[in-house]
């Protein structure tokens, strides 16, 4: 192989190489912060596998103790939505701080554990409470934004399922369900639902969204 041939094969792989790097998404997280969770899917129904990232700020000042004495990272949590346009990664969403840290008090019991599902070209933001139920946030790709379409929760006590809320933010329509079987021992469970229209003129843009702490579903 001469000299000229091996010359050409090394830049033809190396041009190869930093293009490779520039694409990976994790080169997308922003000074200051780390990832902290990566999962992936098709989020707007085109075959491609696109990109959802948990990060991470690293302030030092919020390296704190906590009240059982233990050193723990207070940072708060923020999201990046990225899609394959074909082999290039766009950044749709960055919203860096909207989530509590893993860290925070969970009081009586331990915090609600954060993790993303994507369904059906949908993101939907999970909060798992264990025993006492969860609460999950489903949204879709909508004119250039992640938009919140939906909204579902299940207060629980241990195994059984107390209540249930489901909201439709496109039909604008709230169901809450009651299980009238409250005995924990019974595996039966009735529940008497009650649907109505809701008011909303604007779809909730992910982007905007300050803290998902403060996101009160219960005005709807």
């Amino acid at each position: 192989m001469t000299k000229s041939i091996i010359l050409t094969f090394a830049l033809f792989l190396s041009f190869n190489l930093c293009n490779a790097q520039k694409n990976i998404p994790a080169d997308l997280v922003p000074k200051g912060y780390v990832l902290f969770k990566e999962y992936s899917g098709d989020l707007n129904n085109d075959n491609r596998k696109d990109y959802v990232l948990i990060i991470k700020n690293t302030k030092e000042e919020e390296i704190v103790e906590n009240r059982f004495g233990d050193v723990v990272d207070r940072n708060r949590r923020g999201i990046i939505v990225i899609l394959n346009r074909e082999g290039e990664f766009e950044k749709v969403v960055e919203n860096n701080d909207c989530f509590l840290s893993e860290n925070e008090d969970g009081g009586v019991y331990m915090p609600p554990e954060l993790w993303i599902n994507i369904e059906d070209n949908k993101m939907k933001i999970h909060y798992g409470h264990g025993r006492y139920g969860y609460w999950e946030y489903i949204f879709k790709y909508l004119e250039s934004d992640f938009k919140l379409i939906g909204f579902e929760s299940s207060e629980n006590q241990g195994p059984k399922v107390l209540y249930r809320t489901r909201i439709d933010f496109i039909k604008k329509e709230k169901t809450l369900s009651e299980n009238m079987t409250r005995d924990t021992e019974s595996e039966e469970e009735i529940f008497e639902a009650i649907s109505y229209d809701i008011q909303i003129d604007d779809l909730i843009k992910l982007s905007e969204i300050k803290d998902f702490q403060n996101l009160d579903m219960s005005k709807y």
